[in-house]
């Protein structure tokens, strides 16, 4: 005989069924199921929900009360929607047989859906963009200078944070290795030799990518930054032992920043105190200051390829059709 589980049953199953199923699919990641078991606990909160009611108590009435609750407490409506989204994933598609096994009678859900997508790029101003310019140069004067270098990942490879803090050196590519899928462990030329590689590319698969896609990022390394990113990796950084890193563990790793979150978190630290981004992620606007000018010199092709996004990700978010940037042309002359 079925029945219905309460929530609490649900979301102390959930993590159990998810970890067989990342067995298999390699999917949901840890992060991704401890986000839902959360957002879904805050819903609850929110909307007065008891965690010993069966999950029949999500009506499209009873989650619409949800959001009368938030306007109270004064919530962001884009909150709301996040924990919806995971009362979603609680009930995706690839849970309904785990629950049958359980003996589980899931009733059809009504939850509101959103179309809500994130704003378009806001370009900054020539002053910012100045003194963004003026910062990164000073990185450079630094005696740690994996400052430097996670900035660089993300102004000229257009680097999230967690990819770059999983990056290896045996990412860094020879053209040739590259395009043929020489074997991920091949370190270039120049960290061989010390004579410099002629055409070096970055190469990786972003994890947002992973279990979709697959995408690669294959961009080519300016010939002037790869020659500091090889100073950098001959020469090492001055050790701090209070942080519990020193030379030689940095001479051994195969990543190419050791303890880059603690340095992430410094960095947009001080750009929140110059005053260059106000937001708690002003690495990130790092990285969407390349997609854009890549986007703007070269067009939306290659600003999907250096990005890892699929161009119309890219076009949605950078394109400015009111910006022309071309001169007056005859297209007849063009046939």
């Amino acid at each position: 005989m079925k029945f219905v589980p309460t929530i609490r049953m649900i979301l102390e199953a959930y993590p159990k069924i998810a970890a067989v199923e990342r067995m298999r699919m390699e999917r949901p990641c840890e992060k991704s199921v401890a986000s839902v078991v959360s957002g879904v606990r805050r819903l609850c909160e929110i909307g007065e929900i008891s965690l010993d009611e069966p999950v029949s108590v999500f009506t499209r009435r009873r989650l619409e009360q949800v959001f009368d609750a938030s306007l109270a407490s004064e919530l962001k409506p884009i909150s709301v929607w996040s924990y919806l989204y995971s009362l979603r994933k609680l009930f995706a598609r690839w849970t309904q047989r785990y629950y049958a096994d359980r003996r589980w009678a899931i009733p059809q859900l009504e939850i509101p859906s959103c179309q809500r997508q994130a704003p378009r790029y806001i370009r900054p101003d020539t002053a910012t963009l100045a003194k963004v310019k003026e910062w990164y140069r000073d990185l450079e004067k630094r005696p740690d200078r994996r400052e430097w270098v996670l900035a660089t990942l993300m102004l000229e490879f257009a680097m999230r944070n967690g990819d770059a803090e999983r990056l290896r050196w045996s990412d860094f590519r020879p053209a040739k290795s590259c395009n043929h899928g020489a074997e991920k462990n091949e370190i270039t030329v120049r960290m061989k030799s010390h004579d410099c590689h002629s055409s070096v590319f970055l190469c990786y698969m972003p994890n947002k990518t992973k279990l979709s896609s697959g995408r690669v990022v294959a961009w080519p390394v300016h010939p002037m930054i790869w020659e500091q990113l090889c100073a950098y990796h001959d020469l090492g950084i001055p050790f701090n032992k209070r942080r519990g890193w020193g030379r030689n563990e940095l001479r051994d790793s195969q990543l190419v920043v050791p303890c880059a979150r603690d340095v992430y978190a410094r960095l947009n630290k001080e750009l929140r105190r110059r005053r260059i981004f106000t937001g708690s992620k002003g690495c990130y606007e790092l990285r969407k200051i390349c997609i854009d000018h890549i986007y703007q010199k070269f067009g939306a092709e290659m600003a999907s390829s250096i990005s890892g996004d699929e161009i119309r990700t890219v076009t949605h978010y950078y394109a400015d059709p009111s910006a022309v940037n071309v001169e007056g042309v005859r297209v007849v002359d063009l046939l």
